[in-house]
């Protein structure tokens, strides 16, 4: 999927998170969204998902030669994110079964494979709610790297990860490169070195005039 931000801005209230981006993510490409605590990276990637209004411009989104309209985006992005919740009474595999229902999965893949792959394998069962924090963020990845999407977002995915999480996390979303659009919201080198561009938040500050 291509995306093509135009003048975008976001302000709330009166004070403008970010203004006048003009960036073109092309279709099948990685981008990293940086920038420091604070700067808009979030934000700016709900606005992308139609999570957030924007607040000034148009986004533009292109697949498969069409352009489509915010309704036709259902189904066709994914997001993991710290904010993102998962139903906390449903085990592992409802979960999974509940949102793979709703989102496609990519073909060839199994839910014993995914939860293998993950370090989850023994915990099927296991209700959601005493998941610890790393494995509740490791189910986020898998919901969401898994969907057969064309456009993949991922906000801070190393958040409550150990190295053995972000080195899955590094060689997992490696996979998707090139086949997909990918994005990412992140401080972490380390969680999106591997992109082919990137786009500072902070150069869309507006100047405050004193």
């Amino acid at each position: 999927m291509k995306i093509t931000l135009n003048d975008i801005g976001k302000k709330f209230n009166r004070q403008w998170v970010f203004k006048g981006i003009n960036f073109v993510i092309a279709s099948n490409s990685s981008c990293a969204l940086i920038g420091n605590n604070g700067s808009g990276k979030s934000t700016l990637l709900q606005v992308i998902d139609n999570y957030q209004t924007y607040s000034k411009g148009n986004i533009q989104y292109e697949w498969e030669g069409d352009q489509l309209e915010e309704e036709a985006l259902v189904g066709k992005i994914a997001l993991a994110a710290p904010y993102l919740e998962l139903l906390d009474d449903f085990s592992l595999l409802e979960m999974m079964r509940f949102h793979f229902a709703i989102m496609p999965i990519q073909k060839g893949v199994s839910f014993e494979e995914m939860i293998a792959g993950c370090g989850l394998l023994g915990q099927e069962n296991k209700l959601i709610k005493y998941f610890s924090s790393g494995m509740k963020q490791r189910l986020k990845l898998v919901l969401a790297i898994y969907a057969d999407t064309p456009l993949l977002l991922l906000d801070e995915p190393c958040s409550n990860l150990d190295e053995q999480g972000i080195e899955w996390y590094r060689n997992l979303v490696r996979t998707q490169l090139g086949k997909r659009t990918i994005i990412i919201a992140s401080n972490q080198l380390f969680e999106y070195d591997f992109c082919d561009k990137s786009l500072s938040v902070l150069d869309f500050k507006p100047v405050k005039v004193s």
